[in-house]
C-alpha cells in the first residue's frame, strides 16, 4: 500500500472488523524476515486494500536529527536534537522517505489524522517546525516504512508471524527501544522468554 492511498481508504476505528489499524504489531519468534525480527509496528491503516505501518523499536544506524536537519539546510533550536535525537527504521518500503509519528497537538495541511489522538505527517514542513520548536510534543520520526498488499499481512497473520495489542503513548514514544519488545509482549500477559522459534508450528 502506496501511504499516497491514506486519504482515500477507511481508516476509521479499526479500519473494519477484523482489521488492526491503531494497534500494534508484534513480531513473533518464527518471523524469518531478518528485517522484521523482534519489531514493534504501529499500524496506520489496515484494510482491505492493504496496510501500512512504521516500525516503533530500531534506528537508522547512527543518523542523527540534527545532521538530517543540516543535510536539509533546516535552522534549529537547540533543544530540538534533544527533543528527538534519533531517526527510527520505519520499515524496509521507501527508505529514503521521511514519516513523522506525532501527537495530534500538531496539524499541518497534510496531515493524516490516525487513531487515540495520533497523526503522521511526511512533508518537510513538520521537521521544519520540530526544529523551530513548535513541532508536536511526542514525535517519532522515521525514514521508511512497512507495507503489505490486499490480504498480505491477514495471510501473515493467520501463519502466526505477528500478535497484536493495543498501543499505548507510553510504549509508542518512550525512547528505551530495546525492551519494546517485551514490554509489547508483556501487554499480552506473554513473557518473550517462553516464546520459542516454533511457536504456532505445534
Amino acid at each position: 500500500m502506496d501511504p499516497d492511498d491514506f486519504g482515500h481508504s477507511d481508516s476509521s476505528k479499526g479500519g473494519g472488523e477484523g482489521y488492526l489499524t491503531g494497534q500494534l504489531l508484534i513480531a513473533m519468534p518464527s518471523m524469518r524476515d531478518p528485517r522484521f525480527t523482534r519489531t514493534v509496528i504501529y499500524m496506520c491503516v489496515h484494510n482491505d486494500q492493504g496496510a501500512m505501518g512504521l516500525v516503533i523499536n530500531r534506528l537508522v544506524g547512527s543518523i542523527k536529527f540534527a545532521d538530517l536537519l543540516e543535510e536539509l539546510d533546516l535552522k534549529s533550536e537547540p533543544v530540538a536534537a534533544d527533543r528527538f535525537p534519533t531517526i527510527h527504521f520505519g520499515g524496509p518500503v521507501e527508505t529514503g522517505r521521511g514519516f513523522v509519528l506525532h501527537s495530534d497537538d500538531y496539524l499541518g495541511g497534510d496531515t493524516m489524522p490516525l487513531e487515540d489522538g495520533l497523526a503522521m505527517t511526511a512533508t518537510i514542513d513538520v521537521l521544519r517546525d520540530i526544529a523551530l520548536g513548535s513541532g508536536p510534543d511526542k514525535a517519532i520520526l522515521a525514514l521508511g516504512y512497512a507495507g503489505w498488499g490486499p490480504g498480505q499481512l491477514d495471510g501473515e497473520l493467520q501463519e502466526n508471524s505477528w500478535l497484536s495489542v493495543e498501543s499505548d503513548p507510553d510504549l509508542l514514544f518512550g525512547r528505551d527501544l530495546d525492551d519494546k519488545w517485551e514490554k509489547a509482549l508483556a501487554k499480552l500477559g506473554i513473557s518473550a522468554s517462553l516464546l520459542s522459534t516454533d511457536a504456532g508450528h505445534a
